[in-house]
């Protein structure tokens, strides 16, 4: 059932998968949103309840952590309740987070709201939620979907972005919250109506599958037996059991490295570097959103090279790249846009998550459909650490040094380690390995 073609009527339709999908890339625009929206409401907050950048900025970095840690549980969890119901508890408690910010009264609660409860749920509307889907929905065109998942971040960051940003300096900052809040509500009940977990529950198979005698992995749930296993064993067992893989530690490397040169180095630091070098700050903020239009390019252009190259050279390429343009930052900012950086700025944006769709393939080989998403959740929480160990570290360096040079020069360095390392991976002789299997190499 690959072809859109309705035998029974003759008629044109729409695979289910592409319904999953738009589903999908919704929910993750919608947390996307969100966590881009912080930085526009903190001074509006600060200035509202006279608190300190302190107390703000604290909530962030543990709506950060808690994302990070949150996205290999959520995976698990996934796999033991069901995408659809965890999606759309996940959306409620966005919606909640942000909601009742517009009640609250204590610094306190902004912890425990954006901190833990937005964290939590946008943890589990990252990108192993669109892995998931894309592993259990999609043979045909598998990585150009990752791609478009990938970009939704960027996509919620341009969509939710501006207008929150006017609302927080217009009507107030409580309008952009409600927003946020409105539009992950309205989520939820789509979510439950279109939604399945698997292809099997519809009646149909992946789109592109093959049919053949025995089930498709990608297609079916696995088989019951027993009590399922509650979903922090699964994480932690599939930790446990991926970690015996040299594999799996240079995903787990190389994606921590990817963190640090991205949100953790350019998203943080990117802004007050360039106002170092005379730039003014709404200039050096349109060029990191440009950075964020051709991640959109860049993400889906990956995922249809993911569809056709070797994962492991796509990979050593991004990487490689990436770390020579880190190497060039210190000498190309100034306090005006020039060609060469506006250069940067484009092929860093292309270059923005181009890591992803090659990393979820990966896992996915080398570790199984079903078990992919667990594994890939880990490998993710690695990127988030990463990124917060890189804001905190270039901070340090900006302080001692009085510049951020160091900066750039350290995560060129690891950029090219990480090219490096990929070329480690081994290269499967067989075809992928089912969900029950162990892991290769």
């Amino acid at each position: 059932m690959t072809t859109p073609v309705d035998n029974a009527a003759g008629r044109r339709v729409i695979h289910r998968a592409w319904l999953v999908a738009a589903i999908t890339m919704g929910a993750l625009i919608a947390a996307a949103g969100f966590r881009s929206s912080t930085g526009a409401l903190l001074e509006p907050i600060e200035q509202d309840f006279g608190w300190s950048r302190a107390t703000t900025s604290g909530a962030v970095s543990l709506n950060l952590v808690i994302y990070g840690l949150t996205a290999p549980f959520a995976a698990a969890l996934m796999e033991r309740f069901g995408v659809r119901r965890v999606v759309a508890a996940s959306l409620t408690l966005v919606s909640a987070g942000s909601g009742l910010t517009l009640v609250m009264t204590e610094s306190w609660q902004l912890w425990l709201l954006w901190g833990f409860a937005v964290g939590v749920g946008t943890g589990s509307l990252a990108l192993v939620f669109g892995a998931i889907v894309a592993n259990r929905w999609f043979v045909r065109h598998r990585g150009v979907v990752i791609g478009v998942f990938s970009a939704a971040s960027s996509t919620g960051q341009l969509v939710f972005l501006p207008a929150i940003a006017h609302l927080a300096d217009g009507p107030g900052w409580r309008w952009a919250a409600g927003l946020v809040a409105v539009f992950a509500l309205v989520l939820v009940p789509l979510v439950l109506l279109l939604m399945r977990d698997h292809p099997a529950d519809v009646g149909t198979t992946a789109y592109g599958a093959v049919p053949v005698v025995e089930p498709d992995p990608a297609a079916l749930p696995p088989a019951a037996t027993g009590r399922p296993e509650p979903a922090a064993r699964l994480a932690v067992r599939t930790l446990r059991e991926s970690s015996r893989s040299r594999t799996f530690w240079i995903l787990f490397v190389t994606f921590w490295i990817c963190g640090w040169s991205t949100n953790g180095l350019i998203g943080t630091h990117f802004i007050p570097a360039a106002h170092d070098h005379g730039m003014p700050q709404t200039t050096s903020a349109s060029l990191l959103a440009l950075i964020g239009i051709f991640d959109i390019v860049g993400t889906i252009a990956s995922g249809w090279l993911t569809d056709r190259v070797d994962s492991r050279y796509l990979l050593f390429a991004y990487y490689l790249l990436r770390g020579l343009s880190l190497l060039t930052v210190p000498w190309l900012l100034a306090a005006t846009v020039h060609p060469s950086l506006f250069v940067f700025i484009v092929f860093y944006g292309l270059d923005w998550v181009a890591t992803v769709p090659p990393t979820v393939a990966l896992c996915r080989e080398h570790f199984g459909v079903e078990r992919a998403g667990v594994v890939f959740g880990w490998v993710f929480a690695a990127h988030m650490v990463g990124a917060g160990v890189a804001a905190s570290f270039a901070g340090w360096v900006r302080q001692v040094e009085g510049d951020y040079q160091a900066a750039w020069l350290t995560a060129g360095g690891l950029c090219l380690g990480a090219a490096v390392l990929c070329l480690m991976i081994p290269r499967l002789a067989r075809a992928p390995l089912n969900a029950g299997s162990s892991a290769a190499a």
